[in-house]
């Protein structure tokens, strides 16, 4: 496949964005062209998820190269003539540009006569929720093919187009999720002194909650605790009676999680108690924290290094990856790859504006074919 019909296969995806494991046009689309090209696919596999091996040699065992597939739930606020065409989808995070990029280096892999190696492309569903890759892994993954290690790749938006960057070790943040439920005594509010006003007690809350940060956890350990929903049930004449606040948590280590938990627990129900209200606090972890392997890592170094410049010392990043499930149950790395510096190829990811760059692609295809072919 030519780099001008990937362009266009990744354009379309972007255009007909699917969430979570609703991806049946996104997986058929991509298992038609490996099916073609002569790969064994295998389908379904953690729901939408789909593995296409290519064996070269009398050996079935070889690496797992993964992409993910999943846009997101947002309106796209870009003018593209391949925008978005389902309201309230789109591929924000670039994930159109993932499977593109394994899709043409399964494709290039297996015109390549001498390529003898068996390599696993792994195109998973759902990474944004957190729930694809232990979809697959529940759905037999480890079991079902002979994976020896699994490397994933994210492009990195204001990174230059041809530069890699990863860790050994330690890269990506766990992602532990709360809510706190404040209920009060509602009333009206011309007068505050009948009520138990929640709103108040919430606020208390938030404004309390960031001590976790500076004062319960050391400054040698990465933590951030962010309030991202406030909602009440009152109204302009009505003081509520209910409040719920959610919000993430990141860091690296357990007992960073372990703190956040006990203190937003403390500092909840304490704060509650003064004002009269009472609270409920449900905490939990959705991302678990993504540890690269050194060897692994070296090999994905020095591929990165083959397909453009590299960054083996980047240094951890705070955000999560659904990716770090996989490398609990083989060795393996995670890289990141430049999107450009410029325009929408620079803008954040999940901001609605942001595309992923078309340039991009055949550097993601050269580095994944080096890590192919390195066994």
């Amino acid at each position: 496949m030519s780099e001008l019909d990937l362009v266009a296969f990744r354009r379309d995806l972007h255009a007909h964005p699917e969430t979570g494991f609703d991806l049946t046009r996104t997986s058929d689309a991509i298992a038609t062209e490996l099916e073609q090209a002569g790969l064994t696919v295998t389908r379904g596999i953690g729901g939408t998820g789909l593995v296409a091996t290519l064996t070269r040699g009398e050996s079935t065992a070889g690496v797992a190269l993964r992409a993910d597939m999943d846009a997101l739930p947002i309106e796209e606020a870009t003018n593209l003539s391949y925008r978005s065409r389902h309201p309230g989808q789109f591929h924000g995070c670039g994930h159109d540009g993932h499977s593109t990029m394994l899709l043409g280096a399964a494709l290039r892999l297996a015109h390549d006569p001498d390529f003898n190696q068996t390599v696993h492309f792994l195109f998973q569903p759902d990474e944004e929720n957190g729930t694809g890759a232990a979809a697959m892994i529940a759905d037999g993954l480890f079991d079902r093919f002979d994976i020896t290690r699994i490397y994933g790749l994210h492009n990195m938006p204001g990174m230059p187009l041809g530069h890699f960057a990863t860790e050994t070790g330690a890269f990506c943040a766990f992602e532990d999720n709360f809510e706190i439920r404040i209920t009060g005594r509602g009333g009206h509010a011309s007068m505050p002194e009948k009520a138990i006003d929640p709103i108040v007690t919430g606020a208390a809350i938030v404004s309390q909650l960031q001590t976790i940060t500076s004062r319960a956890v050391s400054a040698r350990d990465h933590c951030v605790v962010s309030v991202t929903n406030f909602e009440t049930d009152g109204a302009r004449n009505i003081l509520a009676s209910n409040v719920l606040i959610s919000g993430d948590c990141r860091g690296f280590d357990a007992h960073v999680s372990h703190t956040i938990e006990q203190r937003m627990r403390d500092i909840a129900s304490g704060i509650c108690a003064a004002q009269g209200a009472s609270c409920e606090v449900a905490y939990s972890t959705s991302f678990q924290p993504l540890v690269n392997d050194a060897d692994a890592t070296t090999l994905a170094v020095a591929a990165a290094g083959s397909a453009g410049s590299i960054d083996a010392q980047y240094g951890r990043v705070g955000f999560s990856e659904d990716f770090a499930a996989f490398l609990q149950h083989r060795p393996g790395a995670f890289m990141l790859m430049g999107n450009g510096t410029e325009g929408a190829h620079a803008m954040q990811l999940h901001n609605p504006g942001y595309d992923f760059n078309d340039d991009a692609i055949d550097h993601g295809i050269a580095y994944w074919c080096a890590l192919a072919r390195s066994g």
